[in-house]
């Protein structure tokens, strides 16, 4: 195998990944040789993190797909089952951000939205896409969680909930896949430069880029096959 393609031959699941770190991620997997599976909400941003793939050599497929609707991530791993064969990775990258203030004021119809698609979302795709892993008794989970998981978020308390759970899950998830041979890890950034949320007071240029989470998937991704790293810490190097 190349050693420049450490991935050369793996089929990767990339969710939300028509911007932001979800592209980011698709691109960098993409260089590593894997085939990057674009899902996401909205056909047009896929198309470009596509379209950046495919002027790179990479290889890729989009398949447009809601996290927070359980048959369209069943539908799109069949396509995946029936196009590769395979899944190597699946990268639980979508989510959406939800700082509006104190908790006792947050309307409930916001709550679910937050927890449907941080949270569930993550669910809906394990349940859909882990079964090809299992079978193959191979493959690698990576959850994009964040610092709010680990620590207070006043006034994003709904926001802090889903991570916190999805960091619970990742960990209990992790103990049940061991058996069969399929890892899982979660990667908990500090504040990135992106649309998620405007970060107010913060300077953009300290702030993690996209590129950075990238770069720890990729770690995750090539790590050799008798360890996983279960969690990884994200921090700029300089205070934003």
């Amino acid at each position: 195998m190349d050693t420049g393609q450490p991935l050369a031959g793996q089929v990767a699941v990339i969710t939300g990944a028509g911007r932001g770190i979800g592209a980011a991620i698709a691109h960098k997997l993409a260089k590593l040789g894997a085939a990057a599976v674009l899902c996401g909400r909205t056909q047009s941003t896929l198309d470009v993190t596509a379209k950046a793939i495919l002027e790179d050599a990479g290889k890729t497929e989009v398949i447009p797909c809601d996290v927070t609707v359980l048959h369209q991530l069943e539908y799109a791993a069949a396509r995946v089952d029936s196009t590769f064969g395979r899944l190597d990775i699946l990268v639980n990258n979508a989510g959406i951000g939800g700082f509006n203030g104190p908790l006792h004021n947050l309307a409930p119809e916001e709550w679910d939205r937050i927890l449907n698609t941080n949270l569930r979302g993550v669910y809906f795709a394990v349940r859909a896409f882990v079964p090809l892993m299992i079978r193959a008794r191979s493959g690698h989970v990576i959850n994009i969680s964040s610092l709010s998981g680990k620590n207070a978020l006043p006034n994003g308390a709904a926001y802090a909930a889903s991570k916190w759970g999805l960091n619970g899950l990742t960990y209990s998830m992790a103990e049940e896949l061991r058996p069969y041979n399929v890892r899982a890890s979660v990667i908990c950034p500090g504040s990135v430069d992106t649309e998620l949320s405007p970060h107010t007071g913060k300077d953009p240029k300290k702030m993690l880029q996209p590129d950075d989470v990238a770069h720890a998937v990729a770690m995750l991704a090539t790590q050799t096959p008798q360890s996983f790293v279960s969690e990884i810490l994200l921090r700029p190097t300089q205070k934003p």
